[in-house]
């Protein structure tokens, strides 16, 4: 290889000393610049992959905080800190399609020295897996993790949830995730230390929709994909907890929000693919109320001072009441639909939660 000879001239240039040495601090001189723009090539890649699928990250507990506090200036985000022995893990992988992997983040108390994982007379602890809202198109997990922080830290082990959205898959893709992550729960309850026949769900707002119509439907061939063979009494709940979500939405006040035609598309109107005119099997097959009656779990209904996130409730309740199964309401009085997400409301709920999980759950 040719040797590079460089000298410093009294001008602070410098000088070639060889025919051939200009191209070589050429090459040289470029490296960084080549360096740098591959850099870039490469985190532009890693984004690419990142959003290998659509997403929306409009709701998020502080856009939500911004835009409620102009109500209510003494609103507070909820946080929660788990307690001594809580194990928190991260970003296990419940379901895998093809490349997509779907997360679940735990929160449990630590099960080591506990003789076969027996509590009481179960053999593990009750679970609870939480379904975020966001209107079938934004949110994550992340927006649960107060309430599963908080029932961990009341003994259970609690699961949040990530499912696919209405940008990346319509009705009924988030159904099926969520079944799957229940038949996770009952494949992994002994190494978990859950009562595979303990396990409830809860959900807030278009997740509270989405638990719902998980635990009035287990076993529904709708929502099994095609050429799926697991065994669908994994997906049989113990209770069901809503947080603000409609249980139907063929109810004139949910068409009346959810079906207006000033809205196109509707948030119910992505993720189904067409206005109610348009495909009303799908309207009518995702709502709650259709399966409610004899057999469903029991339900605890937890409400702000909004009436559009309570369509059919009422009748829910009464088909259940009338087959003898639990339910029970609470409702916030003047309170945004997310007050979950904020104080004052957030531990009132948490309690009332924890205390219908523990009575029902059994």
């Amino acid at each position: 290889m040719e040797k590079l000879t460089l000298r410093k001239q009294e001008q602070g240039t410098l000088d070639f000393r060889q025919p051939s040495d200009w191209r070589s601090v050429l090459c040289w001189s470029l490296l960084p610049v080549l360096a740098l723009v591959a850099g870039l090539g490469l985190v532009a890649g890693k984004g690419i992959a990142a959003a290998a699928y659509p997403t929306d990250n409009s709701f998020t507990a502080e856009a939500a905080f911004a835009k409620e506090r102009a109500h209510y200036p003494d609103i507070s985000i909820a946080r929660v800190a788990p307690g001594p022995g809580i194990v928190v893990e991260r970003g296990r992988v419940y379901r895998q399609i093809g490349a997509r992997s779907l997360h679940l983040d735990l929160f449990r108390p630590d099960v080591t020295g506990e003789a076969s994982f027996n509590v009481g007379q179960h053999p593990g602890r009750p679970a609870v897996l939480l379904v975020h809202g966001g209107g079938w198109r934004s949110g994550n997990r992340t927006l649960q993790e107060p309430m599963a922080i908080y029932l961990a830290n009341r003994g259970f082990v609690a699961a949040t949830v990530e499912y696919r959205l209405s940008l990346e898959a319509q009705y009924p893709a988030a159904v099926q995730d969520i079944k799957a992550a229940l038949c996770w729960l009952h494949r992994n309850a002994g190494q978990l230390g859950v009562d595979r026949h303990r396990i409830a769900i809860l959900g807030a707002s278009a997740g509270a929709q989405l638990a719902t119509l998980v635990g009035v439907t287990p076993g529904i061939p709708a929502y099994r994909e095609e050429g799926e063979g697991r065994d669908t009494a994994c997906e049989a709940v113990a209770a069901i907890v809503n947080l603000d979500g409609v249980v139907s939405f063929i109810t004139p006040m949910a068409l009346a929000h959810e079906n207006d035609p000033r809205k196109n598309p509707s948030a119910a109107g992505a993720w189904f693919g067409g206005r109610y005119e348009e495909v009303p099997e799908r309207w009518r097959e995702a709502s709650p109320l259709e399966y409610a009656g004899a057999g469903s779990p029991p339900t605890l209904f937890i409400n702000s001072s909004r009436p559009r996130f309570h369509a059919g409730r009422d009748e829910y309740i009464a088909r259940l009441t009338a087959a003898d199964v639990a339910t029970e309401v609470m409702t916030h009085g003047d309170s945004p639909h997310p007050f979950w997400l904020f104080q004052p409301w957030f531990d009132p709920t948490a309690e009332r939660v924890a205390d219908f999980l523990q009575r029902v759950v059994k």
